[in-house]
C-alpha cells in the first residue's frame, strides 16, 4: 500500500512558475512509475506527465512539452512536478499518482494509487 500527498499547489499568474510536490509513504516507492494527473472543473482527468522507477524515461501531454518538468527523489520518496510558463488555464486540481509496474505510461486507469490532489489555479 503507497499513500501519496501532494503540495505545493496555489495561485500563479500567466507566465509564472510553481513548483508541485508528491510524498509517498511506503519502502517501495523507488520501484513505481509515477505520474501527474489534472482535473478541471467538469471535465475529465488528464494526463500531464510520467516517470518510470529510475527516471530513465519521462513522458509528458503535448500541452506541457518544453514547460514542465517531471523528476524524482527516491531518497525522499517524493515526485516533483516543475511548471513554468504557465498558461492562463483557470483552475484545476493536480493529482499525483503511483503505478506498481516500473515503466511509466500515460493512461490513468494503470495507475493503482492516487493522492488527494492538490489546487493550481493560474491567473491573467
Amino acid at each position: 500500500q503507497v499513500q501519496l500527498v501532494e503540495s505545493g499547489g496555489g495561485l500563479v499568474q500567466a507566465g509564472g512558475s510553481l513548483r508541485l510536490s508528491c510524498a509517498a509513504s511506503g519502502r517501495a516507492f523507488s520501484s513505481y512509475a509515477m505520474g501527474w494527473f489534472r482535473q478541471a472543473p467538469g471535465k475529465e482527468r488528464e494526463f500531464v506527465a510520467a516517470i518510470s522507477w529510475s527516471g530513465g524515461r519521462r513522458y509528458y501531454a503535448d500541452s506541457v512539452q518544453g514547460r514542465f518538468t517531471i523528476s524524482r527523489d527516491n531518497a525522499k520518496n517524493t515526485v516533483y512536478l516543475q511548471m513554468n510558463s504557465r498558461t492562463p488555464e483557470g483552475a484545476a486540481v493536480y493529482y499525483c499518482a503511483a503505478d506498481r509496474r516500473r515503466e511509466a505510461t500515460m493512461n490513468k486507469y494503470e495507475y493503482d494509487y492516487w493522492g488527494q490532489g492538490t489546487q493550481v489555479t493560474v491567473s491573467t
